[in-house]
């Protein structure tokens, strides 16, 4: 127990030097993340760590998409809407579908279905990365307002995906109208709960006598909510969080989002 804490614990101080590493070299610190990763799994005798996979998207997902979504222009988001809604979802149905188009071709045994997954599982580049790259890369505003609108996006596009290509595997069968009416309630649904769980946020802080340490309850919660309250409705908890974080930066004047943004 001991020394899986140690373990724990090392690996947070390394990210930590990681990430300032990064940022003192001038390079996205996902890349040094990642090859950190890999270095790592090389290691013999490393320890493994096993996690399921819904814990995940519960734990780390709602929190980063928040400070992505927080900190995107939405006069951008806005201005560039059409180009990023097509990237976002059109783009990442015709990459998924091309995925399973070649794995069933040349995979023996691959199903269109389970290409189709692995699609959606490969198709969407990740928000936080997207943003943390644009910041050393010279390119246009308007490409990178773009490409930073559409990460935002793309997971829940894809995570529709993989829901809808999970039940095709299940069932052996794909009913086109039942997909597209869970398709449409997954986005409008998550749009209307991230909202609705703002506004409540909004009027909490306004009514009552809050102060630093309740800004940062409010700040870790409040992603969590949205994302938990949209999968409980069968909605999208990405595009909850999402649409949230984007209400919240463009209603609140003094921000008290103090730890995330």
């Amino acid at each position: 127990m001991i020394f899986e804490t140690l373990f724990f614990i090392t690996l947070v101080v390394i990210i930590c030097l990681l990430t300032m590493l990064a940022n003192k070299i001038k390079i996205a610190y996902p890349i040094l993340l990642v090859l950190a990763g890999l270095a790592l799994s090389l290691v013999p005798g490393m320890p493994q760590i096993k996690v399921e996979p819904e814990w995940i998207f519960i734990i780390f997902l709602p929190p980063l998409l928040f400070e992505a979504a927080y900190s995107a222009s939405w006069k951008e988001l806005w201005k560039w809407r059409r180009i990023i809604l097509s990237f976002a979802f059109l783009v990442v149905f015709i990459t998924a579908c091309v995925v399973a188009l070649v794995a069933n071709a040349i995979l023996p045994g691959f199903s269109i279905a389970l290409g189709f997954l692995l699609g959606g599982i490969v198709s969407p580049p990740d928000a936080v990365s997207a943003q943390a790259i644009m910041r050393f890369v010279k390119v246009p505003k308007r490409f990178s307002s773009i490409l930073e609108g559409e990460s935002l996006f793309n997971d829940a596009s894809s995570l529709i995906i993989m829901r809808v290509a999970l039940v095709a595997v299940g069932t052996g069968q794909f009913v086109w109208y039942q997909a597209a009416g869970s398709f449409v309630w997954m986005i409008v649904g998550g749009l209307l709960v991230g909202l609705a769980v703002a506004w409540v946020m909004i009027k909490l802080h306004h009514y009552l006598p809050t102060d630093e340490k309740i800004d940062v309850v409010f700040t870790l919660i409040s992603p969590y909510i949205m994302y938990l309250a949209a999968e409980e409705v069968g909605a999208s908890g990405v595009i909850a969080v999402v649409s949230g974080g984007l209400y919240l930066s463009s209603r609140i004047s003094s921000s008290w989002i103090v730890v995330l943004a």
